[in-house]
């Protein structure tokens, strides 16, 4: 039998299909091993967000090359680089974001290249996971990015915006929840766009699956904070599936910035909607993403970020410094910034987020929390769950796979 790793980078979307991917080898007969040194097959499902993650990818497939493995890339960078990497001594296989469904049908008729052009696609690749051994199921419900931001390679590893049809999604949560899975995750590219090509918003989809599924509870992928309207949170605020955790792709809190990265919002209208999510909902989760030491960035403008980051009501930052990416507009903008005031800045930015995050925590301390047991009692005899709003627990009792109200205490984080 053969014998594969399998390892994904980067954003749920991603996630969910390695998981696809490895699913799919093992119904066409190989097995999947947990140690390196156990495999014959090396298949990484690869991000090519940042410069990091392109030097990371290549360092793993030279080492799984050097100890003699058969190595299989596939994922944003083969999409994006294309026959640029098939000609790399340590790179057996590239395989595009879409062809690496059909990764065994490949690998058994040895095709060693199959990238499809989604440029030119506007058919969403509906999949469907089998796992039945966990408690949270991602749903990938979108694909691609029609947007255009100044940093990003995304929407060329991607191609533009593809959605799921509303059928194929209730009925695949539907399934899920036969399968007792208690929550699903809303997965995508840019799930804001989720309809948008036959005509339809995302509140649609919430909509339906309100009203036409027995899941007790969905989560969203991130959002840009322009689609997240009032009548969304009009809804959402009454939902009895929705979890109150919210993910906006923010970026930067620096307006200039904000101009420079192409993103059609200022931090006045993401700082009012962050206020305006905090006053409907029991303490909810806020996550941001923000870049730091972006093309052109001053130190007037990092101390404005710093300065609008602290007064937010966020309850977490996800930071990263800038990462020059080939082909995009910002790698040709002038102002760079060296790499060490790139660090800097996102460690400043790391600090201000570890403490919003345990300023998070301590405020929801005596409050009542519904518990999705996640995991089965630890060595410590502690079972692990996850609240509506994003916190993990640890609890003296309960049952794997139950839904359980808590009175928040401090030694359960």
């Amino acid at each position: 039998m053969k014998k594969f790793y399998l390892k994904s980078m980067g954003c749920k979307s991603n996630q969910f299909e390695g998981q696809i991917v490895a699913q799919k080898l093992v119904e066409a007969g190989y097995e999947q091993v947990k140690k390196l040194e156990d495999a014959q097959f090396y298949i990484l499902n690869s991000c090519s967000v940042t410069q990091t993650s392109d030097n990371e990818a290549m360092y793993l497939l030279r080492h799984a090359h050097h100890i003699g493995l058969t190595t299989v890339l596939t994922g944003c960078i083969a999409q994006i680089e294309k026959e640029k990497l098939i000609s790399e001594p340590f790179i057996d296989y590239v395989f595009g974001n879409e062809d690496k469904f059909d990764l065994p049908k490949l690998l058994e008729q040895d095709e060693h290249f199959a990238v499809k052009d989604l440029m030119k696609s506007s058919d969403f690749c509906k999949v469907t996971l089998n796992d039945t051994t966990k408690t949270r199921i991602s749903l990938k419900i979108q694909d691609g990015c029609d947007n255009r931001c100044s940093y990003c390679i995304i929407p060329y590893g991607r191609g533009k915006s593809r959605s799921a049809d509303s059928d194929f999604i209730i009925n695949e949560i539907n399934r899920y929840s036969c399968l007792d899975y208690k929550e699903v995750v809303l997965t995508g590219i840019h799930i804001g766009l989720w309809g948008k090509d036959f005509n339809k918003e995302l509140l649609d989809l919430l909509r339906d699956i309100e009203e036409k599924t027995t899941i007790p509870r969905y989560r969203l992928g991130s959002l840009n904070p322009l689609e997240i309207t009032g009548e969304m949170l009009d809804f959402l605020e009454n939902s009895e599936k929705f979890c109150p955790h919210f993910h906006l792709s923010l970026q930067s809190a620096c307006n200039r910035t904000l101009k420079r990265m192409n993103r059609h919002y200022s931090v006045e209208y993401y700082l009012n909607q962050i206020e305006d999510i905090v006053s409907r909902f029991n303490k909810p989760f806020l996550g941001s993403d923000i870049i730091a030491g972006f093309v052109g960035e001053t130190e007037e403008d990092f101390n404005i970020t710093v300065e609008n980051l602290k007064k937010s009501k966020l309850s977490q930052i996800h930071t990263f410094p800038y990462s020059i990416r080939k082909g995009t507009i910002a790698e040709k903008m002038e102002g760079h910034l060296p790499e060490k005031v790139k660090e800097e800045r996102a460690g400043i930015i790391k600090e201000i987020s570890k403490e919003k995050y345990q300023a998070f925590l301590d405020s929801n301390i005596g409050s009542e929390q519904e518990v999705l047991i996640e995991k089965r009692p630890d060595k410590n005899g502690k079972f692990k769950g996850v609240t509506r709003n994003y916190i993990t627990l640890k609890l003296d009792k309960g049952n794997f796979n139950t839904l359980k109200k808590v009175i928040v205490q401090k030694n359960m984080f």
